[in-house]
This record gives C-alpha cells, structure tokens and sequence, in this order.
C-alpha cells in the first residue's frame, strides 16, 4: 500500500516538471490516516491467528509452551492430531544424544533412558 503511494506521488511529480496536469489523488491516499497496521492489512491465516491471539488463545503453537515437572502427576504434555507420536527427550542438559520413543495415546508414559513423564493429549487444528 505504502509502495502505491510512492509511486503515485512520484508520478504525479514527473508530470508536474514535464508541464502536464497533475492527476487529483486517488480517494485511498486522501483518507488513508498512516501507514495500516499489521491487524488491517493481515488476510487469511495470518489473520486468523492474529485475531485468536488477541482472545488469548494459541492456535497455531507459536508461544512459548508450558513448562512441566515430568512426574507422574505433572508430565509433559505433547500435542498430536493422531493416536501416537515420536518424542525425542534429552535426558541430560549438556547430552549431545537424543532418545527417541513412541508416545501412544491414554496414560502417561516414561523415557526409557531418564524416567521422565510424557502424556499425549490430543490437539485439534484451528483450520
């Protein structure tokens, strides 16, 4: 939008050094109060997601998740639109290797290697 309107005021300065009439502006760039925002301009997805953030829900996973205990109380919650998911877990800090493992759905389950709790708890897609 803004790029429109550069080149329009351009145009019409081009016209203005050759001697020519100056086209009036267009009805969008005398109203037009700044630069719109990213919630004006954003379309399909991207509009979605921006207006379910705004009521405070995550539809699309991009906040931070949650930090869990990994007990068997509080495990960790691992979303999925199916009934079973491979999981990585780094069992130690500085551990260069990862523990894969599937995650079937129902109770809590632990890594094989550390003892941590996983749960798979199913996740509807927002679209």
């Amino acid at each position: 939008m803004a790029a429109r309107l550069l080149l329009g005021a351009r145009t019409a300065s081009r016209l203005a050094q050759r001697g020519a009439a100056a086209r009036p502006l267009s009805r969008a760039m005398v109203t037009l109060k700044g630069i719109p925002t990213d919630e004006e301009q954003a379309t399909g997805l991207e509009r979605r997601a921006l207006q379910a953030l705004k009521k405070g829900k995550d539809p699309y996973s991009m906040l931070k998740p949650q930090e869990y205990a990994g007990t068997r109380q509080d495990p960790h919650i691992v979303p999925c639109i199916g009934a079973k998911r491979l999981v990585g877990c780094l069992c130690e800090e500085d551990n260069t290797a990862i523990v894969w493992f599937w995650l079937h759905e129902g109770d809590a389950q632990r890594c094989p290697s550390c003892g941590s709790h996983y749960k798979l708890v199913h996740h509807d897609l927002p679209h």
